[in-house]
């Protein structure tokens, strides 16, 4: 008898499905959050050889990798942040809600408008009216053209003497999202708050709210371009560090069509 888990090989052989990698490359350049002082940062990719098929060893090559949780494409857990310290750090959160259905917000063109663009509950009301309710455990993805600065960490982080200047949510739509059913919020930028979050109350909502409401953020990923608005299946893999805050993840869509 076939199964859907033969259909699926079957789709994924003959191209009816594709997999797309939404993961931004993680190297010494990758961009990193920079918080104000007298807050302490995390630390970018290094990697140190062990051996590179010399006389510490002559034919293997391998690195010990030193850098944050929190570099990079990452998933935070709800023990990342005061709401949810008692939460799931990222090494208990259950399988299944890494994999869940794509809902993509389309905000593009608002974002290369106005950099500090905000999603408000009736932004996410109008997709929910357009679209039908969000699924039980979906990832919600905003889409904002943003990851085309990644190889420039200046433009990525665009910032001033006001702070950085990045999309994100208000204070109400992050309220929004952690009374909604879906498992994450996933974004282009280097965190899942706005970058001028840090003066909101409270500081830093998304973090707040969907972090305390036993829900995930996503970040810096790549070709959501690629994601129809709905019909994707996104799959988050963060090592399961024990008792990490988070960790530095693949993250990969199944998607219908042609690839």
């Amino acid at each position: 008898m076939t199964t859907t888990l033969d259909s699926l090989l079957s789709d994924l052989a003959s191209g009816a499905v594709h997999v797309v990698d939404l993961t931004a490359p993680l190297s010494p350049s990758t961009p990193v959050l920079q918080l104000p002082a007298p807050f302490a940062n995390t630390i970018p990719l290094s990697l140190e050889p062990v051996s590179n098929f010399d006389d510490d060893g002559p034919g293997w090559g391998w690195n010990n990798i030193h850098t944050g949780e929190h570099t990079g494409t990452h998933v935070d857990a709800p023990a990342h942040w005061a709401t949810g310290r008692d939460g799931h750090t990222v090494d208990t959160i259950p399988p299944g809600r890494l994999v869940g259905p794509a809902v993509v917000l389309d905000f593009r063109d608002e974002v290369s408008r106005d950099p500090d663009f905000l999603l408000e509950p009736a932004h996410l009301d109008a997709h929910v009216a357009e679209h039908g309710p969000l699924p039980d455990g979906a990832w919600l993805v905003f889409r904002t053209g943003w990851s085309a600065r990644n190889h420039d960490a200046d433009a990525f982080l665009n910032a001033d003497d006001t702070g950085p200047h990045t999309p994100g949510v208000s204070v109400a739509g992050a309220e929004w999202l952690a009374a909604s059913s879906i498992t994450g919020f996933a974004v282009e930028t280097v965190g899942v708050d706005a970058g001028q979050a840090g003066g909101m109350d409270p500081m830093f909502p998304v973090h707040y709210h969907l972090l305390g409401a036993d829900k995930y953020g996503l970040t810096q990923l790549q070709n959501l371009d690629r994601l129809p608005a709905t019909g994707a299946v996104l799959v988050a893999s963060p090592l399961p560090i024990v008792g990490g805050t988070g960790s530095p993840a693949r993250v990969l869509a199944f998607v219908p069509g042609a690839a």
